[in-house]
């Protein structure tokens, strides 16, 4: 049973108000070690809780400042003030991640256990445990170099400027003109695309050496093997390991790519082509990709109404974000690529970031990411921050999930556009598997052969990539024919093996998905439990509490995309 607060007002305050402070390392220093020294001789459990509230209330002030300073750090990369303020949280959260560290190490030496976890929950001491396993002292100026390399790749993407046709474009900016009507503008386009990566290649491949050498160095000198091990237990998978996620691609090869593969056949024949290229598979429909038919502000407008209809808590809870300017969507100058989730604890707020582009894209990010602040908003009263969020693949069921519950309310954004939108979002979310098991074993590649040159690596990204994705045809691209696509994922560089969290959760979505078409209100109900559960069970756990089947179970794919298949079937693509 999780402890919960009192029912507290979520405060009403817009984004730009809220106030930052850098955190003084050595108050938080001093306060953590006089708690942890008064849990450690502590006579009672009731002394325990009490001690466990007040480090979550430190940690819940700290980690605010962090995601302040990250949202401002990223929404303007080149302001100075917030750029050194991100710095000096790559220089000293590994110091607090020491503070927590040692909190941990009490807490699992408690011989209150059993107490604790009859108020806390048990996942608390799956991931203390965890996290035991992945910190010491001894790899500190380790973890500042791996902050300082990851904050080094994100700005150099975001400092893409790229000349194309008199005009100078960031990396989003580029999209829609790599997706639209024009054959010649999109091949020029994505040539111009892939050009900038070209010309900063080394700088991008030297930064991944670095990051896979740093990581294996901390890994060893943890005591594991090599860093996929260290990788799968930062992550606190703590109910399947890297075989179950290998036979998970598997099935994604044997269920999916040919399904994928028949997709881009239709594709091609809607456009009329004799052959699919790179270039072309972007550009879904002869008469031109979905396209939301207002500006942003129209968009969150029309959203609102959206998520009022949806259900009273997604009224409340899109209404929050709204009327406290909890978004910040509109591509810019200096803006960071991407698009994310976080959310400030001590506000209660949760924060949508984007980049709007003037594609379907912009729709799909926002309830995306809106399906993680929701899940967050759900849970933001349980008690302890290790359960604001779950694991990374249980965060991906909500806002993958969120994006087919909104499906009865395109055509507020697509209009006559709806069902081509519906079609072109369902063949995305099939190709996205692939793609994603792809650079899930190329990351299991670099870790496992953390020596390998940028050229071995380059080689091995080919030749998965031929596998999950047989149909790429690169037209003579010697860049990526070279094998060097994956430069461009930032999460191959930020968050090693956060990747196949996206296709575990994709396949929990789809089942979502198919609950829905036959019982809404249930399927519903079922996601606001999942909800509102938070961080506080484990991902099985998770998908268990949901009504849903593993992605890992023998079968789970292929029984899922039969429905989706027979849907597919059922559109006539052609008339789009």
């Amino acid at each position: 049973m999780l402890s919960k607060p009192e029912t507290l007002s979520t405060p009403q305050m817009k984004f730009d108000e809220f106030d930052y402070r850098r955190p003084s390392m050595e108050v938080y220093r001093k306060k953590f070690e006089t708690l942890v020294d008064e849990f450690r001789h502590s006579s009672s459990v009731e002394r325990q809780h009490s001690i466990i509230e007040q480090i979550n209330a430190l940690r819940v002030e700290f980690s605010s400042m962090f995601n302040i300073c990250h949202v401002r750090h990223t929404i303007d990369t080149r302001d100075e003030f917030y750029e050194n303020e991100k710095t000096f949280f790559d220089q000293n959260n590994p110091m607090f991640e020491s503070m927590v560290h040692s909190y941990y190490g009490a807490l699992m030496d408690s011989p209150f256990r059993k107490e604790l976890e009859a108020k806390w929950g048990k996942q608390l001491f799956v991931i203390a445990e965890l996290n035991l396993k992945t910190f010491s002292e001894d790899i500190m100026e380790d973890l500042q170099e791996e902050n300082r390399l990851v904050s080094e790749y994100v700005k150099l993407k975001a400092g893409a400027q790229i000349e194309f046709e008199g005009k100078t474009y960031n990396l989003t900016a580029l999209v829609p003109l790599e997706s639209g009507k024009d054959r010649r503008v999109r091949k020029a386009s994505q040539e111009a695309h892939w050009r900038f990566f070209e010309e900063h290649s080394e700088a991008f491949e030297q930064l991944y050496d670095q990051l896979v050498k740093v990581r294996h160095r901390i890994a060893r000198k943890l005591g594991y093997n090599n860093f996929v091990e260290l990788g799968y237990d930062r992550l606190l998978r703590s109910d399947y390991n890297a075989a179950d996620v290998a036979r998970f691609r598997q099935q994604v090869i044997e269920h999916i790519v040919p399904l994928v593969n028949n997709l881009t056949e239709r594709q091609r024949k809607r456009l009329g082509l004799d052959n699919m290229k790179f270039y072309d598979l972007a550009f879904k429909f002869t008469s031109g990709n979905p396209k939301p038919k207002g500006e942003p502000k129209w968009i969150v407008e029309n959203a609102r109404q959206m998520y009022a209809d949806l259900s009273e808590e997604t009224k409340t809870f899109f209404d929050f974000m709204s009327d406290n300017e909890l978004m910040d969507l509109v591509n810019k100058e200096g803006k960071a690529t991407g698009g994310y989730c976080t959310f400030i604890p001590n506000q209660q707020a949760p924060f949508i970031f984007s980049n709007f582009n003037g594609t379907s894209g912009d729709i799909n990010v926002l309830t995306h990411e809106a399906g993680h602040a929701f899940q967050v908003y759900s849970s933001r009263d349980v008690k302890l921050k290790e359960y604001a969020w779950p694991t990374y693949e249980a965060c991906e069921i909500h806002s993958m999930s969120m994006e087919f519950f909104t499906w009865p309310w395109m055509h507020l954004f697509f209009e006559e556009e709806t069902e081509k939108f519906r079609f072109s979002h369902m063949d995305g979310a099939l190709r996205f598997l692939p793609y994603g098991a792809a650079v899930d074993e190329f990351q299991h590649f670099a870790y496992e052969n953390p020596d390998a040159t940028a050229a071995e690596r380059n080689q091995a990204w080919r030749n998965i990539e031929q596998k999950y994705m047989p149909y790429k045809d690169y037209n003579g691209n010697e860049f990526l024919q070279s094998g060097r696509f994956w430069l461009q994922q930032s999460h191959i560089f930020s968050v090693p093996f956060y990747y196949i969290d996206y296709a575990l959760a994709q396949i929990c979505a789809f089942q979502f998905w198919n609950k829905s078409r036959q019982d809404n209100d249930k399927a519903w109900s079922d996601y606001l439990r999942l909800c509102k559960a938070g961080g506080s069970l484990s991902f099985l756990q998770l998908v268990s509490l949901a009504g849903l089947q593993s992605p890992f179970d023998n079968g789970c794919l292929e029984s899922n995309v039969q429905g989706i298949q027979s849907w597919l079937d059922s559109v006539d693509d052609r008339m789009f």
